[in-house]
Protein backbone atom coordinates (compact mmCIF):
# COMPACT_ATOMS: atom_id res chain seq x y z
CA UNK A 1 0.00 0.00 0.00
CA UNK A 2 2.82 2.68 0.89
CA UNK A 3 4.24 2.29 -2.75
CA UNK A 4 1.55 2.48 -4.56
CA UNK A 5 0.39 5.87 -2.04
CA UNK A 6 3.96 7.24 -3.21
CA UNK A 7 3.13 6.98 -6.68
CA UNK A 8 -0.05 8.58 -5.89
CA UNK A 9 1.16 11.41 -4.02
CA UNK A 10 4.46 11.81 -6.83
CA UNK A 11 1.23 11.88 -9.67
CA UNK A 12 -0.64 14.38 -7.69
CA UNK A 13 3.00 16.42 -7.47
CA UNK A 14 3.70 16.15 -10.85
CA UNK A 15 0.74 17.58 -12.07
CA UNK A 16 0.68 21.11 -10.48
CA UNK A 17 2.57 23.97 -11.50
CA UNK A 18 3.64 24.88 -7.48
CA UNK A 19 5.48 23.30 -5.24
CA UNK A 20 3.06 21.94 -2.02
CA UNK A 21 4.04 22.85 1.77
CA UNK A 22 3.35 21.23 4.63
CA UNK A 23 2.59 23.79 7.47
CA UNK A 24 2.09 21.92 10.29
CA UNK A 25 4.04 18.31 10.37
CA UNK A 26 5.30 16.51 13.55
CA UNK A 27 8.20 14.47 14.54
CA UNK A 28 8.08 12.01 17.58
CA UNK A 29 10.46 12.99 19.78
CA UNK A 30 12.72 9.46 21.32
CA UNK A 31 12.35 10.52 25.20
CA UNK A 32 14.98 8.02 25.95
CA UNK A 33 17.33 10.32 24.07
CA UNK A 34 15.50 13.65 25.37
CA UNK A 35 15.90 12.88 28.84
CA UNK A 36 19.71 12.54 28.57
CA UNK A 37 20.21 15.44 26.17
CA UNK A 38 17.83 18.00 28.31
CA UNK A 39 19.94 17.15 31.68
CA UNK A 40 22.88 17.93 29.57
CA UNK A 41 21.43 21.29 28.57
CA UNK A 42 19.16 22.29 31.62
CA UNK A 43 20.28 20.04 34.33
CA UNK A 44 17.76 18.48 36.62
CA UNK A 45 14.90 21.09 36.19
CA UNK A 46 14.37 20.21 32.55
CA UNK A 47 14.05 16.68 33.13
CA UNK A 48 11.75 17.32 35.77
CA UNK A 49 10.03 19.81 33.34
CA UNK A 50 9.64 16.63 30.64
CA UNK A 51 8.77 14.24 32.90
CA UNK A 52 5.76 16.33 34.31
CA UNK A 53 4.80 17.65 30.44
CA UNK A 54 4.09 14.08 30.47
CA UNK A 55 2.64 12.87 33.87
CA UNK A 56 -1.25 13.51 32.98
CA UNK A 57 -1.36 11.38 30.03
CA UNK A 58 0.45 8.84 32.09
CA UNK A 59 -1.73 9.35 35.34
CA UNK A 60 -4.58 9.08 33.24
CA UNK A 61 -3.75 5.64 31.66
CA UNK A 62 -2.94 3.93 34.40
CA UNK A 63 -6.49 4.67 36.46
CA UNK A 64 -9.10 2.38 35.96
CA UNK A 65 -12.21 3.92 34.67
CA UNK A 66 -14.31 3.73 37.75
CA UNK A 67 -11.33 5.95 39.53
CA UNK A 68 -11.82 8.07 36.54
CA UNK A 69 -14.95 8.62 36.98
CA UNK A 70 -14.84 9.30 40.77
CA UNK A 71 -12.30 11.49 40.09
CA UNK A 72 -13.58 13.67 36.83
CA UNK A 73 -10.66 12.61 35.17
CA UNK A 74 -10.64 13.10 30.81
CA UNK A 75 -9.45 9.68 29.07
CA UNK A 76 -6.18 10.23 27.35
CA UNK A 77 -5.04 9.11 23.46
CA UNK A 78 -4.02 5.69 23.60
CA UNK A 79 -1.85 3.56 21.12
CA UNK A 80 -1.42 7.10 19.18
CA UNK A 81 1.78 6.82 17.03
CA UNK A 82 2.08 4.64 14.11
CA UNK A 83 2.67 1.11 14.67
CA UNK A 84 1.39 -0.84 12.35
CA UNK A 85 3.41 1.27 9.16
CA UNK A 86 6.82 0.92 10.40
CA UNK A 87 8.39 3.00 8.27
CA UNK A 88 6.02 5.87 9.06
CA UNK A 89 7.26 5.43 12.59
CA UNK A 90 10.45 5.71 11.72
CA UNK A 91 9.96 8.55 9.23
CA UNK A 92 8.28 10.96 12.53
CA UNK A 93 10.80 10.11 14.70
CA UNK A 94 14.69 10.74 12.52
CA UNK A 95 14.24 14.08 10.31
CA UNK A 96 17.23 12.56 7.71
CA UNK A 97 14.30 10.00 6.89
CA UNK A 98 11.68 12.63 6.65
CA UNK A 99 14.00 14.87 4.67
CA UNK A 100 14.41 11.80 2.44
CA UNK A 101 11.07 10.95 2.23
CA UNK A 102 9.81 14.38 0.79
CA UNK A 103 10.07 13.23 -2.53
CA UNK A 104 7.92 10.33 -2.29
CA UNK A 105 5.24 12.19 0.01
CA UNK A 106 4.76 14.46 -2.67
CA UNK A 107 5.91 17.63 -0.62
CA UNK A 108 8.40 20.25 -1.46
CA UNK A 109 9.13 21.99 1.77
CA UNK A 110 8.09 20.91 5.38
CA UNK A 111 7.75 22.83 8.60
CA UNK A 112 7.61 20.18 11.79
CA UNK A 113 6.02 20.79 14.82
CA UNK A 114 6.77 18.92 18.50
CA UNK A 115 4.68 16.18 19.84
CA UNK A 116 5.89 15.95 23.99
CA UNK A 117 6.72 19.38 23.67
CA UNK A 118 3.41 21.02 22.64
CA UNK A 119 2.67 20.57 26.55
CA UNK A 120 6.16 22.29 27.59
CA UNK A 121 4.56 25.66 27.62
CA UNK A 122 1.61 25.10 30.06
CA UNK A 123 3.68 23.92 32.74
CA UNK A 124 2.22 25.66 35.53
CA UNK A 125 5.88 25.62 37.96
CA UNK A 126 7.91 28.42 36.24
CA UNK A 127 11.38 26.81 36.44
CA UNK A 128 10.33 23.47 34.85
CA UNK A 129 8.77 25.10 31.91
CA UNK A 130 11.49 27.69 31.29
CA UNK A 131 14.18 24.59 31.55
CA UNK A 132 11.88 22.46 29.47
CA UNK A 133 10.90 24.84 26.96
CA UNK A 134 14.83 25.88 26.53
CA UNK A 135 16.10 22.43 26.41
CA UNK A 136 13.74 21.59 24.17
CA UNK A 137 14.52 24.22 21.60
CA UNK A 138 18.10 24.06 21.84
CA UNK A 139 17.69 20.46 21.28
CA UNK A 140 15.16 20.42 18.08
CA UNK A 141 17.48 23.79 16.75
CA UNK A 142 20.16 20.51 16.09
CA UNK A 143 17.81 18.27 14.61
CA UNK A 144 16.08 20.48 12.08
CA UNK A 145 17.24 23.88 12.29
CA UNK A 146 14.95 26.98 11.03
CA UNK A 147 11.96 24.88 10.03
CA UNK A 148 10.88 23.26 13.28
CA UNK A 149 9.16 25.21 15.19
CA UNK A 150 10.13 26.39 19.01
CA UNK A 151 8.38 26.50 22.27
CA UNK A 152 7.23 29.93 23.40
CA UNK A 153 6.27 29.81 27.16
CA UNK A 154 3.33 32.94 27.87
CA UNK A 155 2.63 32.69 31.56
CA UNK A 156 4.26 36.53 31.39
CA UNK A 157 5.28 38.52 28.66
CA UNK A 158 8.87 38.39 29.69
CA UNK A 159 9.50 34.46 29.58
CA UNK A 160 7.86 35.11 26.39
CA UNK A 161 9.93 37.70 25.06
CA UNK A 162 13.72 35.98 26.88
CA UNK A 163 12.82 32.61 24.68
CA UNK A 164 11.84 34.28 21.80
CA UNK A 165 14.59 36.28 21.71
CA UNK A 166 17.07 32.96 22.22
CA UNK A 167 15.36 31.05 19.48
CA UNK A 168 15.33 33.57 17.04
CA UNK A 169 18.95 35.19 17.26
CA UNK A 170 20.53 32.62 19.02
CA UNK A 171 19.35 29.45 17.48
CA UNK A 172 18.04 30.67 14.39
CA UNK A 173 14.51 29.71 14.15
CA UNK A 174 12.28 31.20 12.11
CA UNK A 175 9.18 29.52 13.22
CA UNK A 176 7.47 29.30 17.06
CA UNK A 177 4.30 28.19 18.68
CA UNK A 178 3.40 30.52 21.70
CA UNK A 179 1.20 29.04 24.12
CA UNK A 180 -2.39 30.20 25.23
CA UNK A 181 -5.17 29.26 27.45
CA UNK A 182 -2.82 29.42 30.62
CA UNK A 183 -4.10 28.08 33.77
CA UNK A 184 -4.36 30.93 36.17
CA UNK A 185 -5.84 30.77 39.89
CA UNK A 186 -8.98 32.77 40.44
CA UNK A 187 -8.20 35.63 42.74
CA UNK A 188 -10.96 35.87 44.81
CA UNK A 189 -11.00 31.92 45.54
CA UNK A 190 -6.94 32.06 46.83
CA UNK A 191 -8.13 34.96 48.59
CA UNK A 192 -11.49 33.30 50.62
CA UNK A 193 -10.49 29.98 50.52
CA UNK A 194 -7.10 29.00 49.41
CA UNK A 195 -7.22 25.81 50.41
CA UNK A 196 -9.95 25.13 47.43
CA UNK A 197 -8.23 27.15 45.50
CA UNK A 198 -5.78 24.58 43.27
CA UNK A 199 -8.88 22.86 42.41
CA UNK A 200 -10.45 25.67 40.12
CA UNK A 201 -8.39 27.88 37.67
CA UNK A 202 -9.49 29.89 34.77
CA UNK A 203 -8.07 29.96 31.09
CA UNK A 204 -5.98 33.03 29.88
CA UNK A 205 -6.74 33.37 26.21
CA UNK A 206 -4.23 36.68 26.11
CA UNK A 207 -6.06 38.93 24.13
CA UNK A 208 -8.49 40.53 26.71
CA UNK A 209 -8.89 40.32 30.36
CA UNK A 210 -5.77 38.94 30.56
CA UNK A 211 -3.49 39.49 33.60
CA UNK A 212 -0.87 41.12 31.49
CA UNK A 213 -0.21 43.05 28.46
CA UNK A 214 0.95 40.68 25.77
CA UNK A 215 1.91 44.10 23.16
CA UNK A 216 5.34 43.78 24.08
CA UNK A 217 5.47 39.82 22.98
CA UNK A 218 3.77 41.22 19.74
CA UNK A 219 6.12 44.23 18.97
CA UNK A 220 8.94 41.66 19.59
CA UNK A 221 7.48 38.89 17.05
CA UNK A 222 7.46 42.34 14.55
CA UNK A 223 11.27 43.16 15.34
CA UNK A 224 12.13 39.39 14.61
CA UNK A 225 10.22 39.35 11.91
CA UNK A 226 8.46 35.86 13.24
CA UNK A 227 4.76 34.84 12.61
CA UNK A 228 3.43 33.37 16.07
CA UNK A 229 1.54 30.16 15.20
CA UNK A 230 -0.65 27.90 18.37
CA UNK A 231 -0.46 24.66 18.62
CA UNK A 232 -2.96 24.48 21.84
CA UNK A 233 -5.73 22.42 22.57
CA UNK A 234 -8.83 21.40 25.34
CA UNK A 235 -8.87 18.18 25.78
CA UNK A 236 -10.08 16.72 28.84
CA UNK A 237 -10.97 20.27 30.31
CA UNK A 238 -14.38 20.91 30.73
CA UNK A 239 -17.04 20.01 28.15
CA UNK A 240 -14.60 17.87 26.88
CA UNK A 241 -13.67 15.30 29.55
CA UNK A 242 -15.13 12.38 29.43
CA UNK A 243 -13.55 9.30 31.59
CA UNK A 244 -14.29 6.93 29.16
CA UNK A 245 -13.97 8.14 25.41
CA UNK A 246 -11.24 9.51 23.72
CA UNK A 247 -12.97 10.69 20.97
CA UNK A 248 -15.39 12.54 22.68
CA UNK A 249 -12.47 14.52 24.09
CA UNK A 250 -10.58 14.82 20.67
CA UNK A 251 -13.05 16.00 18.30
CA UNK A 252 -13.02 19.70 18.58
CA UNK A 253 -10.87 20.52 20.85
CA UNK A 254 -8.40 22.03 19.16
CA UNK A 255 -10.70 24.09 17.30
CA UNK A 256 -12.30 25.27 20.41
CA UNK A 257 -8.61 26.29 21.57
CA UNK A 258 -8.21 28.01 18.06
CA UNK A 259 -11.48 29.86 18.58
CA UNK A 260 -10.93 31.29 22.03
CA UNK A 261 -7.87 32.74 21.27
CA UNK A 262 -8.28 33.95 17.94
CA UNK A 263 -11.70 35.62 19.33
CA UNK A 264 -9.94 37.39 22.00
CA UNK A 265 -6.85 38.54 20.30
CA UNK A 266 -9.74 40.11 17.35
CA UNK A 267 -11.92 41.69 20.47
CA UNK A 268 -8.38 42.79 22.10
CA UNK A 269 -7.17 44.73 18.54
CA UNK A 270 -4.14 43.22 18.34
CA UNK A 271 -4.80 42.68 14.67
CA UNK A 272 -5.63 46.31 14.60
CA UNK A 273 -2.22 47.67 16.60
CA UNK A 274 0.00 44.49 14.77
CA UNK A 275 -0.97 44.86 11.11
CA UNK A 276 2.45 43.57 10.28
CA UNK A 277 1.98 40.20 11.55
CA UNK A 278 0.32 37.32 11.06
CA UNK A 279 -1.14 34.37 13.41
CA UNK A 280 -1.83 30.97 12.78
CA UNK A 281 -4.22 28.45 14.40
CA UNK A 282 -2.57 24.62 13.71
CA UNK A 283 -5.19 21.74 13.51
CA UNK A 284 -8.61 22.81 14.08
CA UNK A 285 -9.70 23.29 10.52
CA UNK A 286 -11.33 26.23 8.92
CA UNK A 287 -15.03 25.58 9.84
CA UNK A 288 -14.84 27.26 13.17
CA UNK A 289 -13.39 30.36 11.53
CA UNK A 290 -15.56 30.58 9.00
CA UNK A 291 -18.16 30.72 11.64
CA UNK A 292 -16.62 32.93 13.92
CA UNK A 293 -15.97 35.32 11.35
CA UNK A 294 -19.27 35.15 10.24
CA UNK A 295 -20.28 35.17 13.81
CA UNK A 296 -18.00 39.06 14.56
CA UNK A 297 -19.21 40.27 11.25
CA UNK A 298 -23.48 39.56 12.06
CA UNK A 299 -22.97 40.54 16.39
CA UNK A 300 -21.46 43.98 14.84
CA UNK A 301 -24.72 44.87 13.07
CA UNK A 302 -26.43 44.59 16.31
CA UNK A 303 -23.99 45.52 18.96
CA UNK A 304 -22.05 48.37 17.71
CA UNK A 305 -22.65 51.09 19.47
CA UNK A 306 -25.08 53.01 17.56
CA UNK A 307 -27.34 49.44 17.29
CA UNK A 308 -27.27 49.52 20.99
CA UNK A 309 -29.13 52.18 21.13
CA UNK A 310 -32.55 49.96 19.49
CA UNK A 311 -32.30 48.22 23.08
CA UNK A 312 -31.49 51.57 25.29
CA UNK A 313 -33.69 50.92 28.19
CA UNK A 314 -34.31 54.74 27.99
CA UNK A 315 -35.68 54.63 24.51
CA UNK A 316 -38.70 52.72 25.14
CA UNK A 317 -41.61 54.54 25.85
CA UNK A 318 -43.65 52.96 28.57
CA UNK A 319 -47.43 54.93 28.20
CA UNK A 320 -47.03 53.44 24.37
CA UNK A 321 -46.46 49.83 25.75
CA UNK A 322 -48.65 49.94 28.63
CA UNK A 323 -51.50 51.19 26.25
CA UNK A 324 -50.72 47.84 24.25
CA UNK A 325 -50.70 45.70 27.59
CA UNK A 326 -54.07 47.24 28.84
CA UNK A 327 -55.86 45.95 25.02
CA UNK A 328 -54.04 43.08 24.51
CA UNK A 329 -52.75 41.82 27.80
CA UNK A 330 -54.27 40.06 30.60
CA UNK A 331 -55.27 42.15 33.45
CA UNK A 332 -52.88 40.61 35.74
CA UNK A 333 -50.01 42.13 33.02
CA UNK A 334 -51.25 45.56 32.72
CA UNK A 335 -51.98 45.76 36.57
CA UNK A 336 -48.21 45.39 37.18
CA UNK A 337 -47.17 47.25 34.40
CA UNK A 338 -49.21 50.24 35.98
CA UNK A 339 -47.33 49.50 39.18
CA UNK A 340 -43.58 49.46 37.05
CA UNK A 341 -43.08 46.06 37.93
CA UNK A 342 -40.55 44.04 35.17
CA UNK A 343 -39.75 46.66 33.20
CA UNK A 344 -35.91 47.66 33.17
CA UNK A 345 -35.55 51.33 33.64
CA UNK A 346 -31.77 51.73 34.60
CA UNK A 347 -30.27 52.40 31.53
CA UNK A 348 -27.04 52.21 34.07
CA UNK A 349 -27.01 48.90 34.43
CA UNK A 350 -24.63 47.52 32.11
CA UNK A 351 -22.16 45.78 34.13
CA UNK A 352 -19.56 48.98 33.77
CA UNK A 353 -17.18 47.31 30.64
CA UNK A 354 -14.84 49.94 29.60
CA UNK A 355 -16.69 50.76 26.83
CA UNK A 356 -20.51 49.97 25.83
CA UNK A 357 -19.23 48.90 22.06
CA UNK A 358 -17.68 45.14 22.58
CA UNK A 359 -15.32 46.06 19.27
CA UNK A 360 -14.12 49.40 20.42
CA UNK A 361 -10.59 48.03 20.77
CA UNK A 362 -11.03 46.98 17.33
CA UNK A 363 -12.15 50.35 15.68
CA UNK A 364 -14.91 49.32 13.60
CA UNK A 365 -16.98 51.58 11.82
CA UNK A 366 -18.41 49.35 9.02
CA UNK A 367 -18.55 45.88 8.42
CA UNK A 368 -15.40 45.75 5.79
CA UNK A 369 -13.21 46.68 8.71
CA UNK A 370 -13.90 43.31 10.24
CA UNK A 371 -13.13 41.51 7.36
CA UNK A 372 -10.02 43.19 6.82
CA UNK A 373 -8.61 43.00 10.50
CA UNK A 374 -9.62 39.07 10.60
CA UNK A 375 -9.24 37.53 7.10
CA UNK A 376 -5.70 38.54 5.88
CA UNK A 377 -4.19 38.31 9.62
CA UNK A 378 -5.37 34.58 10.58
CA UNK A 379 -4.23 31.72 9.58
CA UNK A 380 -5.97 28.13 9.83
CA UNK A 381 -4.30 24.81 10.15
CA UNK A 382 -6.34 21.85 7.66
CA UNK A 383 -6.11 18.78 7.93
CA UNK A 384 -5.51 17.08 4.40
CA UNK A 385 -8.77 14.41 4.85
CA UNK A 386 -11.27 17.33 6.25
CA UNK A 387 -14.72 17.83 4.11
CA UNK A 388 -14.62 21.47 5.35
CA UNK A 389 -11.59 22.71 4.11
CA UNK A 390 -13.44 24.01 1.06
CA UNK A 391 -15.38 26.58 2.82
CA UNK A 392 -12.60 28.62 3.20
CA UNK A 393 -12.55 29.35 -0.22
CA UNK A 394 -16.51 29.96 -0.84
CA UNK A 395 -17.21 33.56 -1.29
CA UNK A 396 -20.65 33.12 -1.67
CA UNK A 397 -20.68 31.47 2.14
CA UNK A 398 -19.10 33.89 3.43
CA UNK A 399 -19.43 37.26 4.64
CA UNK A 400 -18.26 40.32 2.30
CA UNK A 401 -17.03 37.71 -0.10
CA UNK A 402 -13.76 36.78 1.91
CA UNK A 403 -12.07 33.16 1.40
CA UNK A 404 -10.39 32.43 4.21
CA UNK A 405 -6.40 31.14 4.73
CA UNK A 406 -6.68 27.60 5.62
CA UNK A 407 -3.23 26.01 5.21
CA UNK A 408 -2.36 22.42 4.40
CA UNK A 409 -1.27 20.84 7.71
CA UNK A 410 -0.77 16.96 6.61
CA UNK A 411 -0.77 15.89 10.86
CA UNK A 412 2.24 13.46 10.35
CA UNK A 413 3.78 11.57 12.78
CA UNK A 414 0.15 11.39 14.76
CA UNK A 415 -2.45 8.69 14.74
CA UNK A 416 -5.10 10.18 12.64
CA UNK A 417 -2.56 9.87 9.59
CA UNK A 418 -2.16 5.80 8.96
CA UNK A 419 -0.12 6.88 5.62
CA UNK A 420 1.83 9.73 5.20
CA UNK A 421 2.30 9.04 1.65
CA UNK A 422 -1.16 9.69 1.66
CA UNK A 423 -2.05 12.98 2.38
CA UNK A 424 -1.18 14.70 -0.42
CA UNK A 425 -3.45 12.61 -2.65
CA UNK A 426 -6.47 13.22 0.10
CA UNK A 427 -6.17 17.11 0.46
CA UNK A 428 -6.34 16.81 -3.57
CA UNK A 429 -9.39 15.26 -3.55
CA UNK A 430 -11.68 18.10 -3.15
CA UNK A 431 -10.22 19.33 -6.63
CA UNK A 432 -10.80 16.23 -8.51
CA UNK A 433 -14.55 16.13 -6.94
CA UNK A 434 -14.96 19.61 -8.21
CA UNK A 435 -15.51 21.21 -4.46
CA UNK A 436 -12.16 23.62 -5.05
CA UNK A 437 -10.98 24.98 -7.81
CA UNK A 438 -6.97 24.55 -8.95
CA UNK A 439 -6.27 27.94 -8.21
CA UNK A 440 -8.08 27.14 -4.69
CA UNK A 441 -5.65 24.12 -3.91
CA UNK A 442 -2.54 26.31 -4.88
CA UNK A 443 -3.77 28.93 -1.54
CA UNK A 444 -4.50 25.92 -0.16
CA UNK A 445 -1.38 23.68 0.05
CA UNK A 446 1.15 26.51 -1.14
CA UNK A 447 0.88 30.01 -1.62
CA UNK A 448 -1.26 30.31 2.38
CA UNK A 449 2.05 29.43 3.23
CA UNK A 450 4.37 31.26 1.71
CA UNK A 451 2.13 34.33 3.07
CA UNK A 452 1.76 33.60 6.53
CA UNK A 453 5.43 33.23 6.89
CA UNK A 454 6.39 35.05 4.58
CA UNK A 455 4.59 38.50 4.86
CA UNK A 456 6.21 38.81 8.41
CA UNK A 457 9.65 37.73 6.90
CA UNK A 458 10.59 38.22 3.68
CA UNK A 459 13.76 36.45 3.63
CA UNK A 460 11.81 33.64 5.04
CA UNK A 461 12.23 30.65 2.25
CA UNK A 462 15.33 32.14 0.95
CA UNK A 463 17.72 28.92 0.40
CA UNK A 464 14.65 26.49 0.24
CA UNK A 465 13.57 24.45 -2.80
CA UNK A 466 10.57 26.93 -3.10
CA UNK A 467 12.68 30.04 -2.93
CA UNK A 468 11.62 30.97 -6.53
CA UNK A 469 8.32 30.57 -6.44
CA UNK A 470 7.78 32.03 -3.00
CA UNK A 471 9.02 35.20 -4.17
CA UNK A 472 6.85 35.22 -6.80
CA UNK A 473 3.82 34.81 -5.07
CA UNK A 474 4.77 37.67 -2.35
CA UNK A 475 5.21 39.98 -4.94
CA UNK A 476 1.98 39.44 -5.80
CA UNK A 477 -1.25 40.75 -3.61
CA UNK A 478 -3.69 38.17 -2.19
CA UNK A 479 -7.28 37.35 -3.96
CA UNK A 480 -8.89 37.43 -0.51
CA UNK A 481 -12.21 39.44 -1.25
Amino acid sequence: MGGNRQSEARRVRSRLKHPIIDADGHWLEYPPVMREVFRRIGGEAAVQGLAMANQRVRESLGMALDERRRRRIGQEAFWAAPSENTLDRATAMLPRLLYERLDDLGIDLAVVYPTAGLRFPRLLDRELRRAACRAYNVYTADQFREFSAAVIPMYTPEEAIEELEHAARQLGYKVVMVGSLMRRPVSALAEEHPEASRFVEWYDVIGVDSDHDYDPVWAACRELRIAPSFHTGSRSILLRNSPSNFCYNHIGHFAAAGEAVCKALFFGGVTRRFPELNFAFLEGGVGWACMLYADLVGHWGKRNRQALERTNPSKLDRAALLDFAQRYGRAAVGEAMRRGEGIEVDSHATGGPTDLDDYFRCQIERPEDIRELFVPRFYFGCEADDPINAWAFDRRANPLGARLNALFSSDIGHFDVPDMAGVVPEAYEPVEHGRLTADDFRDFAFANAVRFWGEVNPDFFTGTAVETPAAAVLAQPPARA
